[in-house]
């Protein structure tokens, strides 16, 4: 909404062939931080398909510490690399139980598009209650987890001389949290979280133009099964509801796991489907994956095109994780349990 008052601000006045130009060259600048606006609006730390390798704490509060294992997990993700300025995002995230019931984790990001940055973090506390021995496969568990964010907006190359654009480096803080619920039971999986729950400004532009709810609601579940000599399979769903703009999307998974000596070898590849309210085709993407699990580390690798008619460009966004599992106190059959409970090998 900021962009739009403002273009309609600068082209209403009497301007000379040169402020006309230069009004075009801001246009088109306008245009691609839209697009950035709307990547950025509805969220914190955005929503993309970390969870499928492995990394399901960063968008579940409940899933910290939920398996057996002290997990370290850090992410690199860069898209449409054909063009200047590209988005990027970087990820460092660490979970672990602690005693019996207690769960605690902490996420750091760095979030990048174009003049927008946000960096920030997160620290969780989960409550898991085991409904048989310790650590068992069967578990209910609660999660909260209370965030801080720095938002910057670099104007130091916007041309345009107006009182609106400061040709500054403008950064303003915020905080936000999240709440969710989980149940496991062997092989079964399930999510349940609502993502910025508070109504809080991140107070970078007028508050007139941005909106104080940015709330997102995510559900998902899988199951795990097949032979852990041979090969076993995982189908999940996910399902988001942003509240603000009525916006819903529902992931569609699979992955196939295949066991060598010490590890096992993986694969799958995840739809995300838009059901738009607007008039405009909504986003599309396939997401195939592979990695790989040896001993106590994990290494995985996405690719994610858009398949619509309109597209913002022709490049993709790729993906890598990596990830240390240690301090493992018991471990499951990995037929009996699903990965994210499970770890090591």
């Amino acid at each position: 909404m900021f962009i739009i008052f403002y273009i309609w601000r600068i082209f209403e006045r009497p301007q000379t062939v040169q402020g006309k130009m230069k009004n075009i060259q801001f246009l088109l600048l306008a245009v691609a931080f839209l697009l950035s606006e709307m990547i950025h609006a509805q969220e914190t730390l955005p929503v993309y398909t970390d969870y499928l390798s492995d990394n399901v704490y960063l968008l579940h509060p409940a899933a910290a510490g939920v398996g057996n294992c002290s997990k370290l997990r850090l992410t690199g993700r860069q898209q449409w690399m054909d063009s200047e300025e590209f988005p990027q995002l970087q990820t460092i995230s660490f979970h672990t139980r602690v005693g019996e019931s207690t769960g605690v984790g902490i996420a750091l990001f760095n979030d990048k598009n174009g003049y927008h940055s946000q960096i920030g973090g997160q620290i969780t506390y989960a409550y898991h209650i085991n409904m048989g021995s310790r650590y068992d496969t069967n578990q209910f568990s609660f999660g909260l987890s209370l965030m801080a964010v720095r938002n910057t907006l670099d104007e130091t190359e916007f041309l345009l001389e107006d009182p609106v654009i400061t040709q500054q480096i403008n950064s303003r803080n915020y905080f936000n949290a999240d709440v969710g619920a989980a149940y496991h039971y062997e092989g079964f999986f399930s999510y349940l979280t609502a993502k910025n729950i508070l109504m809080s400004a991140r107070n970078l532009y007028n508050d007139e133009y941005e909106s104080l709810n940015l709330r997102r609601y995510i559900a998902s579940m899988g199951y795990y099964f097949g032979d852990e000599t041979m090969v076993q399979f995982e189908p999940s769903i996910m399902a988001q509801f942003i509240e603000r703009t009525q916006e819903k999307f529902l992931d569609a998974n699979l992955k196939v796991y295949v066991p060598f000596e010490n590890g096992e070898v993986w694969g799958g590849l995840s739809y995300r489907r838009g059901f738009d309210v607007t008039e405009y085709d909504a986003p599309n993407y396939f997401t195939p994956l592979l990695g790989v699990n040896y001993r106590n580390f994990m290494f995985s690798y996405s690719y994610t095109r858009q398949q619509n008619d309109i597209i913002f460009a022709d490049g993709g966004f790729h993906q890598v994780t990596l990830g240390y599992n240690f301090g493992c106190k018991e471990k499951f059959s990995r037929q009996s349990a699903c990965p994210n409970l499970s770890g090591g090998f």
